[in-house]
């Protein structure tokens, strides 16, 4: 049987790689949601941080933002050249305040990463390009660590006008979208000019642009405003629904 010639030659390709090193907690499941977020061209390279034995928690986001686990998970994505290194964890960028956002941004970029963002730190980006300091919060949390969440807001100069949490423990990624999607729109409140749906484990893609439509106002989740924040320090746009980020792109 004859084989026919291919010219290996025409081929084009691969396409260009740049990528964004990401830094998640161990208990990430939602990895194929980050993808949808960025476009053909972008590889996201994972590293987690260690195992820790508790439930999600004030203690777990305290344990999961250890500045030497961030470290050392920036230098195990470097050789892979990334644009831009991301710490994918809401709890653990805002547990301790602004000031210590802003601190684990330099670990990251101390241990030699080009460019550093954090899922808390797109957040205040986001309220201060879009004016906002009015806003409805979901988390997936208990209450103390939702607290915590509304103090980091406060620090901005943002106030929570009304808050929902499920009080979970672990299995974030499990929560159904008609749950979530139940629990945004009766977290809303009139006076909120946007709502924030807290924790890159909670899987919110697909609802955002229908609950955009419904409440009229910007659903901003954890996952499309880290990835939103790394492609704007690559000079991409956005990929996905949010059409209140497209304007801020």
């Amino acid at each position: 049987m004859d084989v026919p010639a291919v010219d290996f030659q025409s081929f084009e390709g691969p396409l260009a790689q740049r990528g964004i090193g990401i830094i998640a907690p161990f208990d990430l499941a939602l990895e194929r949601e980050l993808w949808r977020w960025v476009p053909l061209e972008v590889s996201l390279h994972l590293a987690r941080t260690p195992y820790e034995p508790v439930p999600v928690s004030m203690e777990m986001a305290h344990l999961v933002s250890n500045s030497q686990h961030l470290a050392a998970a920036t230098r195990d994505v470097l050789h892979v050249e990334p644009e831009v290194v991301a710490y994918l964890c809401t709890s653990g960028s805002f547990v301790a305040g602004v000031d210590a956002e802003r601190t684990l941004r330099k670990v990251i970029c101390g241990a030699g990463a080009p460019d550093a963002v954090t899922t808390s730190g797109a957040l205040a980006e986001v309220l201060d390009l879009l004016g906002l300091d009015r806003v409805s919060v979901l988390t997936p949390y208990d209450a103390d660590l939702t607290g915590k969440l509304h103090e980091f807001l406060a620090e901005l100069g943002v106030r929570t006008v009304s808050s929902d949490h499920l009080g979970l423990g672990g299995g974030i990624w499990k929560v159904s979208y008609a749950t979530i999607a139940e629990r945004i729109l009766a977290a809303d409140h009139g006076d909120a000019e946007a709502i924030f749906v807290s924790c890159t484990n909670l899987p919110t893609y697909d609802l955002i642009e229908p609950l955009e439509q419904t409440l009229g106002k910007p659903v901003l989740t954890a996952n499309q405003l880290t990835m939103w924040a790394c492609l704007q320090r690559m000079g991409l746009p956005i990929v996905g629904p949010g059409a209140w980020l497209r304007e801020v792109a």
